[in-house]
């Protein structure tokens, strides 16, 4: 199995899929690829299973597993992501490859000014996208600024652990869900009694997170966390609409005064088919979106705020993609695929392409 780890890393997989009747694929390049040709047996992938679950009490449990989280690690081959589940009756396991370099901002893409963001003392950072967009490696990029810059001491309640952060100028302390804590609110209610300065939740998975985070950052914290959320307009209004309704303008108010940044990210194929590309989007909070956040009828306005704040380093999806676009880094119909308004997004490149040749022909 190790070398067929090697060969899926050397290939830029970013997941690696075992499941019996079926052979071992890699997802590179955002498509799933077999990487052997003999079908897995039942027996063997649950002799696989076993290998990866760190602990007795679980591996002598085994046949009652139906979903299990862990992470699994070999020295010189790297860190994974581990999903154990059960399919008809038999095991299905997903690894995610976790780089062992913690990577910087301008190796991901990301917007310079994040940096500054992350600088921050206080508020609430927020990382959104789908499932497989690259959230938990921005969180550790985060992380991994602040651990160079500030000395600071790092909470992180992570399910499961991935990256692991060495202690270089702060103090990192990392606690895995379900084995040093019961819970994210468990663990997030104690965290505030631990002297922490920034505090990284994997997850806000419910209202009472989501609550406590935000006391954290009334408490002179700063908060990072991620959310399913496709854009960062969605991501308030997802935020507010959890909530029961007569809660719902007191946390507004809250928000507003928390929120500091919401980064949402999607991954892209390649113009050049050499991997994936981030296409970002990045709000920061200004008097404008804290305005916006308060006032539940100009939610809306809040991707034309962005549009029109690139002085603060502020930039929409559509943006970021037809910058991508101009550098020939994304093909046309890619970006156009995945643009909030296509058919904007349309119109803009075209008004664009026009402008450049007018440009040329003087």
């Amino acid at each position: 199995m190790e070398k067929i780890l090697r060969a899926a890393i050397e290939r830029g997989a970013s997941d690696l899929h075992i499941k019996a009747g079926d052979v071992f694929r890699a997802r590179i390049n955002g498509e799933l690829v077999p990487m052997t040709k003999q079908l897995l047996t039942p027996e063997q992938t649950r002799e696989v299973a076993m290998r990866l679950i760190p602990n007795e009490r679980d591996r002598n449990n085994i046949d009652r597993i139906t979903d299990y989280d862990c992470a699994w690690g070999v020295p010189g081959l790297g860190r994974f992501r581990v999903n154990i589940l059960r399919q008809r009756g038999s095991f299905m396991i997903v690894l995610r490859i976790i780089p062992v370099e913690i990577p910087n901002f301008e190796q991901l893409g990301l917007p310079g000014q994040l940096g500054e963001i992350a600088e921050l003392p206080r508020g609430l950072i927020l990382v959104t996208g789908v499932t497989g967009s690259g959230k938990t490696t921005t969180q550790a990029a985060i992380i991994g600024h602040i651990n160079q810059t500030f000395r600071k001491h790092i909470i992180t309640l992570e399910n499961p652990i991935e990256y692991l952060h060495r202690d270089i100028n702060c103090s990192i302390t990392q606690r895995e869900i379900g084995s040093d804590t019961s819970s994210f609110q468990t663990g997030l209610r104690a965290a505030l009694r631990e002297d922490p300065d920034v505090i990284l939740i994997g997850e806000m998975r419910d209202t009472e997170t989501m609550d406590t985070a935000i006391k954290a950052t009334e408490t002179g914290h700063l908060v990072i966390s991620t959310l399913h959320t496709p854009d960062a307009a969605t991501t308030i209004s997802r935020m507010i609409s959890v909530f029961p309704p007569e809660e719902q303008e007191m946390l507004r108010v809250r928000l507003a005064e928390a929120l500091a940044s919401v980064v949402s990210q999607r991954l892209l194929p390649r113009l050049d088919g050499q991997g994936r590309i981030l296409a970002c989007e990045l709000l920061r909070k200004t008097g404008a979106i804290r305005d916006c956040i308060l006032d539940p009828q100009r939610i809306d306005e809040i991707r034309y705020l962005m549009e029109e704040g690139k002085n603060y380093g502020m930039q929409t999806f559509d943006q970021h993609l037809r910058d991508l676009v101009q550098a020939e880094l994304v093909d046309y119909e890619v970006a156009k695929q995945a643009a909030t308004n296509p058919t904007d997004f349309e119109l803009k490149m075209k008004t664009l392409g026009e402008d450049q040749l007018i440009e040329g022909m003087m």
